[in-house]
C-alpha cells in the first residue's frame, strides 16, 4: 500500500511475522488523521475531554457554593443559639465575663464544629476567642448595625485569617443590645472542605473520561475491521487480486451463509465437490453432497482434518464459524486432496503403532522374575494390537529354572485370545509338535515361520487334523510363530494367530513378532535363572533349617517360617533341649536373600548349636557367636567376599523347674509375652549391636519369670515391618493376636500370620509360639551332701528312697551307681557348699551334683595300675548323656537316664566286661 513502509526488522534482529506486521499496519492506519476510523475517535475523545473538562469545574464552584452555603447557615445558628442561651445577658454583668463566658464559647465552637465563637461588648471588645491572647482586643466588626438590633453577616479578615461571619446582637429582656455574639467559618476551612471532594470528583472525571475513550476505541476498532484500516484506493487494489487468489490456490474454499445457502466456491472447490455452475446461493443441502458433508456445512460447527469419502477421493475438511471473528453467521470451509496422503500416513501409523507395541512390551514384558508370569505378559500385550490370539508354550526344563535341550516337546504356558471359545490347546497342555508343523521347523532352525494362509498349508494339519479343522473353522487364517532364543538356546516358542477378518501377517508383522520374541526370550531367561537360584536357594535353606522339633517337656512349640516372593532369605529359628529339662529357643535373620544368605545362615545355626552343647549362658553364647563372626568377616575380607556383618540374633533359655526365661538379643527384636490372663506386653530386655559390629562392647541378658501357661513369641523383622506400616504398628497388631490365652500355640501362629501377614512379603518371616509349661515339686528332689565319704550311703539311701515313691525301682541300681560316682568325685575334688538334685519327666530322670569348684571331670581310660578313673567311665556307660555346666557359683555335674517301663536304659555290654576291660593292656 502507497504511503506505509515496509516492515523492518524486529528488535532481535529477525524479521517481523506477517501476523505482527499486519497489527502494525492496522494500527496505523487507525490512528492515521487522514483515515476515517481516526478523525472519528480525535474527534470522540476531544468531545470527551471538554465536557469532562467543564462538568468537573461546574460541580467545583457548586461544591463551593453548597459549603459557603452550609457555613452560613451553620455560623447563624450557633451565634443565635449561643445568644440566646441562659445566663449570657447576666455573665455579661458579671465582673469577670471572660472566666465564665470563655468556656461555653469554646465548648459551643467545638460542639458545632464552627471555627470561632466569639462575645463581643457593646464596644466590640472581645470577651471569648478560641485565641485566649485575643481577649480584651477589639474586634474589626462594625458594630453600629449589631446596637441597631440587625443581624450582620460579614466576610472580612479577622484574626484567624479570611473569614465569614455572622454577628447577633445580644439583647437585655427589654431589647437593649448589651453586647453581641459572632460565629463563622475561615475561608481555608471552607476550602479544604472543597478539596476532600476533590478526589472523588477527579477520579469520577478520568473513569468517565477513560470508559468514553473506551467506548470510542471499540467502536473504532470494529470500523476498522470492516474496512481494514484501508482507503479507497487500498480497498479496490484489494478486490481486483481477490478473484486471482482465490480460484488459483489448491485447495478449495467453501463459504456458507447463515441461511445455509453457498456464497461463495472457488474452482478447487467446485473441482472436487463436482459441484453445478449455479451452485452459489443456492441451499447446501440441494447441491447433492454427501449427507455427512452437508450436515458438516449447515451446522457451523468447528472441525479439524476431518476426513470425508467423496467419490474415489479423500477429503480433509477443515470448518470455523464465522460469527465468533466479527463477521456474519454462517461458515468458512477449506478442502484439501488428501487422497495419496492418508496412504502414506497409513503406513506410517501402522508403523508407530508397531514401534509403540515393541515399546510396551519392552515395559510390560518381565515386570517380575516368575517364569509363567512373564509368558503371560508376552501373550497379553500382543492381544488384540497385533494378533487375535497368542500362545505361548515352554520346554519343561524352563518351567523349574534347568537349561532345556531343542526339543519339540513343550508346554502350554500361556494363552491370550480376544474370545475365550478358541480351540487352540488350553493351559496346562503338553504338546509335542509334529515335524511337518511350522513350530517344529522353527524349533529346529531357530528361525520365525510365516504362514500367509493356513487353509492351503498342510504340513501344520499333521499334528492334530481334527483341531486343526476345528481351528479354520473358528476363524484363524494366519499364523507366525517365532522361537524364544536366549544365548543360543530355544527356551519356547511364541504364536500369533489372526482371524480372517483382520487380514494377513506380512513381512512388516513379521519382523515386528521377531522383535517381540526377542525380548521376550531375554525376560523369560532371566526368570528361568531367576528361578533355578531360587530353588537352589530353597533347597539350601530348608535342608539348613530344623526339619522337625526335637523331643522336650519344657514347652509347647508351634513355628512358621515363610520365605520372601523376591528371593530366600537368611531367617531361621531352632529349639534345643539343653540338660536339667531345659530348652533354648533361637531366632535369628541375617541380611540380604539368595544362596549366600542361605548358606551363612546355616553357619550361624551350626555355631549356636555348638556353643550350646557348651551349655552357656544367652550372653556368653552370643559373646561366642559375635566374635566368630568377626573372625569370619575378617578372613573373608581378604579373599574379597561377602561377610556376615549385620546378621542378628535372639538367645533364650528356659527353665521348667524355676519358671526362669534368661534372654539376650543381638541386634534382633524383642519377644513379646503373653500371659495367661490374656495380658500382652513386650518385655524390656537389653538390646545390644548386630553380630560382627559389636567391637568391644559387653553382651547383656534379662531374666523374665514366667507363670506356667506363658507363650513367649519370637520373630524376626519380616514379621512386623512392611512398605505399608511402621513399627509400632506391626507391634501393635502382633499383641492383638496374642490376647487369646485360649488357643493353642499352632492357633496362636496362625492368627499372627493370618493378622499381620501382606498378601507378597518382601522379606522373609520366621515366627516362633512357645507355651510354658513348669515341672510339679513332687517331681524334684534334693539333698544337701557334707564332705564326707559316709555321706555317700546315705545319699543313696535317700535317692533309692526317692525312686520308689516315684515308682522307678527297677531304675534304682543304674542309678544309684551314677550317684555314688558323682557325689564321691564332689566330695574328693570339689568345695562345699554340695548338693544332689534328682529331676523326673515322663522317661527321663536327671541326676545333677552341684559343688562350688570350677574345675570339671574329664573322661579317661585308666592305666592297669590305676585304682581310680573309672566312675565317669561307668557313668558314661550307664547314662544316655551327662556333662558339665558352669553356674556363677561353681558348677553342676549331670547324668541324664532315658527310661522304658520305669527302668534305665541298660549299657550295650555287661557291667563285668565293662569293668575288666579297664585293666586289659
Amino acid at each position: 500500500m502507497s504511503g506505509i513502509p515496509g516492515p523492518g526488522p524486529s528488535p532481535s534482529g529477525r524479521p517481523l511475522g506477517r501476523s505482527v506486521r499486519n497489527r502494525l499496519m492496522g494500527v496505523r492506519s487507525a490512528l492515521s488523521i487522514h483515515s476515517v476510523v481516526g478523525q472519528m475517535f480525535v474527534l470522540q475523545v476531544a468531545v470527551v475531554v471538554v465536557l469532562a473538562v467543564g462538568a468537573f469545574v461546574a460541580l467545583m464552584i457548586e461544591i463551593h457554593r453548597a459549603d459557603t452555603r452550609e457555613a452560613d447557615a451553620r455560623s447563624l445558628a450557633v451565634a443565635r443559639g449561643f445568644a440566646s442561651s441562659p445566663g449570657i445577658v447576666e455573665a455579661m454583668k458579671s465582673r469577670d465575663p471572660s472566666a465564665v463566658l470563655q468556656p461555653w464559647a469554646e465548648e459551643a465552637r467545638k460542639g458545632s464544629h464552627v471555627d470561632f465563637v466569639s462575645v463581643l461588648t457593646r464596644h466590640g471588645i472581645i470577651l471569648t476567642h478560641p485565641l485566649k491572647y485575643r481577649i480584651g482586643t477589639r474586634s474589626t466588626a462594625d458594630m453600629a448595625p449589631v446596637l441597631a438590633g440587625r443581624t450582620v453577616r460579614e466576610k472580612k479578615t479577622g484574626f484567624l485569617g479570611p473569614q465569614v461571619r455572622f454577628i447577633v446582637p445580644l439583647k437585655e429582656p427589654d431589647g437593649s443590645v448589651v453586647g453581641a455574639v459572632t460565629a463563622g467559618f475561615t475561608i481555608r476551612h471552607i476550602g479544604e472542605r472543597v478539596t476532600a471532594d476533590l478526589p472523588v470528583l477527579l477520579g469520577a472525571t478520568v473513569s468517565a473520561v477513560i470508559i468514553t475513550t473506551g467506548g470510542a476505541a471499540v467502536l473504532s476498532r470494529r470500523l476498522l475491521r470492516q474496512t481494514r484500516g484501508l482507503g479507497p484506493a487500498e480497498i479496490t487494489r484489494m478486490y481486483e487480486h481477490h478473484d486471482a487468489v482465490l480460484h488459483s490456490v489448491k485447495e478449495g474454499v467453501l463459504i456458507v451463509g447463515s441461511d445455509r445457502r453457498l456464497l461463495l466456491a472457488n474452482d478447487e472447490a467446485r473441482r472436487l465437490l463436482d459441484l453445478p455452475d449455479d451452485a452459489e446461493r443456492r441451499p447446501v443441502a440441494s447441491l447433492g453432497l454427501d449427507p455427512r458433508m452437508t450436515e458438516l456445512l449447515i451446522s457451523e460447527r468447528a472441525a479439524t482434518d476431518e476426513v470425508h469419502l467423496v467419490g474415489d477421493r479423500l477429503l480433509a475438511m477443515n470448518a470455523r464459524p464465522t460469527a465468533p471473528y466479527g463477521g456474519p453467521g454462517g461458515s468458512a470451509v477449506t478442502l484439501r486432496d488428501t487422497t495419496e496422503l492418508r496412504a502414506l500416513t497409513g503406513q506410517a501409523e501402522a508403523a508407530r503403532d508397531r514401534l509403540k507395541l515393541l515399546y510396551d512390551a519392552g515395559v510390560g514384558v518381565g515386570t517380575t522374575l516368575d517364569v509363567v508370569r512373564t509368558a503371560e505378559e508376552l501373550a497379553e500385550v500382543a492381544v488384540p494390537r497385533f494378533a487375535d490370539v497368542v500362545t505361548v508354550d515352554l520346554a519343561e526344563p524352563v518351567l523349574v529354572g534347568a537349561e532345556p535341550e531343542r526339543t519339540t516337546e513343550m508346554h502350554r504356558t500361556a494363552v491370550s485370545r480376544i474370545r475365550e471359545d478358541s480351540p487352540l490347546y488350553p493351559v496346562g497342555e503338553l504338546i509335542r509338535f509334529a515335524p511337518t508343523t511350522p513350530m517344529a521347523e522353527s524349533v529346529a532352525s531357530g528361525q520365525a515361520i510365516l504362514e500367509t494362509d493356513l487353509s492351503v498349508a498342510g504340513g501344520w494339519r499333521a499334528h492334530d487334523p481334527e483341531r486343526a479343522l476345528r481351528v479354520l473353522e473358528y476363524g484363524i487364517r494366519t499364523l507366525i510363530t517365532v522361537p524364544l532364543r536366549a544365548r543360543g538356546v530355544v527356551l519356547g516358542l511364541a504364536s500369533f494367530w489372526r482371524l480372517e477378518s483382520t487380514g494377513a501377517f506380512d513381512e512388516e508383522d513379521l519382523s515386528c513378532a521377531k522383535e517381540l520374541a526377542a525380548r521376550a526370550a531375554v525376560a523369560v531367561d532371566n526368570a528361568r535363572r531367576y528361578t533355578r537360584e531360587h530353588t537352589m536357594a530353597v533347597t539350601l535353606q530348608q535342608s539348613l533349617l530344623p526339619r522337625g522339633l526335637p523331643e522336650q517337656s519344657a514347652v509347647e512349640i508351634a513355628h512358621r517360617y515363610l520365605p520372601a516372593q523376591a528371593g530366600v532369605g537368611g531367617d531361621w529359628f531352632d529349639v534345643i533341649p539343653l540338660p536339667g529339662f531345659r530348652v533354648a529357643l533361637v531366632v535369628g535373620d541375617v541380611v540380604g536373600h539368595g544362596v549366600h544368605a542361605a548358606a551363612t545362615m546355616g553357619r550361624l545355626r551350626t555355631a549356636v548349636h555348638t556353643f550350646s552343647a557348651l551349655d552357656l549362658a544367652p550372653d556368653e553364647l552370643l559373646a561366642h557367636l559375635d566374635e566368630l563372626v568377626a573372625q569370619v568377616d575378617t578372613s573373608e575380607a581378604a579373599d574379597e567376599s561377602e561377610g556376615i556383618t549385620g546378621a542378628t540374633c535372639l538367645y533364650a533359655i528356659y527353665d521348667p523347674v524355676s519358671g526362669v526365661c534368661a534372654i539376650a538379643r543381638a541386634g534382633h527384636l524383642g519377644p513379646a509375652l503373653a500371659l495367661p490372663d490374656g495380658t500382652v506386653a513386650l518385655p524390656d530386655t537389653p538390646v545390644s549391636p548386630p553380630l560382627g559390629v559389636g567391637g568391644s562392647l559387653p553382651f547383656e541378658s534379662a531374666v523374665l519369670r514366667l507363670p506356667a501357661g506363658s507363650r513367649l513369641a519370637l520373630f524376626t523383622d519380616g514379621l512386623i515391618n512392611n512398605r505399608h506400616r511402621d513399627l509400632d504398628t506391626g507391634l501393635g497388631l502382633l499383641q492383638d493376636a496374642l490376647t487369646h490365652p485360649d488357643l493353642t500355640p499352632e492357633e496362636t501362629c496362625q492368627t499372627v500370620f493370618d493378622l499381620l501377614l501382606p498378601e507378597r512379603p518382601t522379606d522373609d518371616v520366621a515366627l516362633l509360639i512357645a507355651r510354658t509349661r513348669l515341672l510339679d515339686p513332687s517331681q524334684v528332689a534334693g539333698w544337701d551332701v557334707p564332705s564326707t565319704p559316709a555321706a555317700v550311703s546315705r545319699v543313696r539311701d535317700n535317692v533309692a528312697h526317692q525312686l520308689a515313691t516315684w515308682g522307678l525301682d527297677q531304675a534304682a541300681f543304674t542309678t544309684e551307681l551314677i550317684v555314688s560316682e558323682l557325689v564321691t568325685n564332689a566330695i574328693r575334688y570339689g568345695t562345699q557348699p554340695i548338693r544332689i538334685r534328682l529331676l523326673y519327666d515322663h522317661d527321663t530322670l536327671v541326676c545333677e551334683v552341684t559343688d562350688s569348684s570350677s574345675t570339671s571331670p574329664h573322661l579317661r581310660r585308666a592305666a592297669t595300675t590305676d585304682e581310680g578313673g573309672r566312675g565317669l567311665f561307668l557313668v558314661a556307660q550307664f547314662a544316655q548323656r551327662w556333662g558339665t555346666r558352669y553356674t556363677a557359683r561353681g558348677k553342676i555335674i549331670w547324668a541324664e537316664q532315658a527310661l522304658r517301663d520305669g527302668a534305665a536304659g541298660e549299657p550295650t555290654t555287661d557291667l563285668a566286661d565293662v569293668l575288666l576291660d579297664q585293666w586289659e593292656e
